[in-house]
């Protein structure tokens, strides 16, 4: 943005150990911000420190201190010290990419609103995240300089449900991490069926958290009902943190026992590019999402991809992905009809590569940027 640049300060104490979507968005902007040298401060937890130095080497790194490591300290943290460590690192925008906000903050302030499930689908949350997440969603809307959420459905649910009028609000894409998310080498596919234990079997992937959101039960059922009469089935794989979604394990009971499906569990990042690019296609038959990186980077894997047109996925995916429903029957018609049309799959898988180089990081940053400026700029005149 040239002279006259604000000093922005990234708080990352709230991104968890294992990296989900938050922590991959956090990561990945704070890396493309810092290669494209924007002034930033970086607020982390003390294990993270060493990754950000890192990720940013031209960027300012500040360790918060234990005092952020539960989530009620960090809560507690974030209202009484971090205002105070603006002030004395002298920057002029913090940005709270994570739903909350210091609410005594002297400078411009920026959140990230990621998606709008907690007042649409509160059942597929916790009732305590859900009535957490919904009211720090309306004070930010409220209380922020200016909102950043990830995707046009996203801020139509907002503004929907919430009958707040933010201050200002930026729709900003996510971008895709081409280093870790990539059409996989053929050693990677092979490094990936070995962490899974899978052989040279084909198989159906599914990689995200056990949630009721990411309707994983359907898919279950749904897979089974597609394969269960072929003489040589794939194996379905579900990869991904254990959540609380008490449905799953019913529904791997009531699976046919010839069939295969496999819980992975967590798998590490450098596995990730050859589970989804040697999958015979990813499932994602998700009930809505804010944008739906897990897409995105399955199809920068060269991936054919399966799933909803739910809120934001069809921006995501446009015509580079196959779509069903949400019940387990159109999940089994879908995966049934693709796994029968190899040059379906290809066609898909084609087009999927090409579409997710329409996402890049550096675009994110440079727009955060952008989002940055008249935040500065806004708060000013007040």
């Amino acid at each position: 943005m040239g002279r006259g640049e604000p000093s922005v300060l990234i708080d990352a104490t709230a991104v968890p150990a294992d990296r989900g979507g938050v922590g991959r968005y956090v990561d990945s902007l704070v890396q493309a911000l810092d290669h494209d040298g924007a002034p930033i401060t970086v607020v982390c937890q003390p294990r993270d420190a060493r990754l950000y130095h890192e990720l940013a080497p031209r960027s300012r790194i500040v360790p918060a201190g234990a005092s952020t490591v539960t989530r009620t300290a960090r809560l507690m943290w974030e209202q009484t010290t971090l205002p105070a460590l603006a002030r004395r690192l002298a920057v002029n925008v913090v940005h709270s990419p994570h739903y909350t906000m210091p609410l005594g903050i002297s400078v411009a302030s920026v959140v990230t609103l990621h998606d709008a499930t907690f007042f649409t689908d509160a059942v597929l949350h916790s009732s305590v995240k859900a009535r957490f997440f919904r009211g720090w969603t309306m004070t930010a809307m409220r209380r922020a300089t200016l909102c950043v959420v990830p995707s046009k459905a996203t801020a139509n649910e907002l503004a929907r449900v919430t009958k707040v009028r933010p201050r200002a609000m930026e729709i900003i894409e996510h971008g895709v991490d081409v280093e870790r998310f990539h059409p996989p080498s053929p050693e990677e596919v092979r490094a990936a069926r070995a962490a899974i234990g899978l052989g040279r079997m084909p198989y159906v992937a599914f990689l995200g958290a056990l949630e009721p959101r990411k309707n994983v039960p359907a898919l279950i059922r749904g897979f089974a009902k597609a394969v269960e009469h072929r003489s040589s089935p794939p194996a379905l794989v579900l990869a991904g943190q254990p959540g609380w979604d008490t449905q799953v394990e019913k529904a791997l009971d009531a699976a046919p026992r010839r069939l295969r499906v496999i819980r992975a569990g967590y798998l590490p990042f450098g596995t990730l590019a050859g589970f989804l690019g040697g999958s015979e296609l990813v499932a994602y038959p998700s009930l809505g999402e804010g944008f739906g990186l897990p897409v995105l980077e399955a199809m920068a894997c060269g991936a054919c991809v399966l799933t909803t047109r739910r809120l934001s996925l069809p921006e995501v995916g446009g015509d580079a992905v196959a779509y069903c429903g949400v019940g387990a029957g159109d999940v089994a018609v879908a995966l049934s009809e693709l796994l029968d049309d190899p040059s379906r799959r290809a066609a898909l898988a084609g087009a999927a590569q090409r579409r997710a180089k329409e996402f890049s990081w550096a675009t994110s940053a440079e727009r955060h940027r952008e989002a940055y400026g008249k935040a500065w700029l806004a708060h000013g005149r007040r």
